[in-house]
């Protein structure tokens, strides 16, 4: 919320948002993507004049600097990265967040393009992690969320893995006994998402 009509949001002086904070309104939006500090706080005041509009402002927590348990908490030479983006939808300031966190690294050499391991097919889902299964058995595991706060559907497409076989897991990569297993379609694994619901999926090898 934007607004202080409860004592728990005046008592609330800051929010904690990784990778960026999006405000908007009907047909127009902004974002202000960081890398390193999470903090920020929105407020809202009516203008006096003759348009006695509302100006939202939103304010970046650099440092926190807590005198407990770490009196030397924030000492020292900070730097910082923050970007705007004026005219975001959510799906901007999530794709702005991630490249401003994670950007892109090239390697020299005269190997031809590598393709992705993992593909999805909406950029309403976003994959969030890929690695090994802990077991040793080489099966892949992937996370991704819905990002928009709508349903979505998608298709994922992992190379060299049998996306026929894809078993939904907890966070512990243990097989969902209750889950329906995903529906397989041209090579891929078809989800039905809710907003912002969360998805573990392990896929065997081909």
């Amino acid at each position: 919320p934007t607004h202080q009509n409860t004592s728990w949001e005046w008592a609330k002086f800051e929010a904690c948002n990784h990778r960026f904070v999006h405000v908007d309104e009907p047909g127009w939006g902004v974002a202000i993507v960081n890398d390193a500090t999470y903090g920020h706080d929105v407020t809202r005041a009516v203008r006096t004049g003759t348009d006695a509009g509302t100006t939202t402002t939103v304010r970046a927590s650099l440092l926190r600097a807590p005198r407990y348990p770490d009196p030397e908490t924030d000492q020292g030479v900070h730097r910082f990265h923050h970007a705007l983006v004026p005219g975001a939808t959510i799906g901007d300031a999530v794709r702005e967040g991630h490249r401003a966190n994670l950007p892109e690294r090239r390697v020299t050499g005269t190997a031809a393009e590598v393709a992705p391991l993992v593909t999805v097919d909406n950029d309403a889902v976003v994959v969030s992690a890929v690695k090994l299964a802990d077991d040793r058995s080489g099966d892949l595991v992937v996370r991704l969320y819905e990002a928009h706060g709508g349903r979505a559907r998608a298709t994922v497409r992992a190379d060299g893995f049998a996306t026929a076989r894809a078993v939904p897991t907890d966070l512990l990569e243990r097989p969902l006994t209750d889950a329906e297993p995903p529906a397989e379609n041209a090579g891929g694994v078809v989800l039905a998402l809710r907003p912002f619901q969360l998805v573990t999926l392990r896929l065997p090898r081909a």
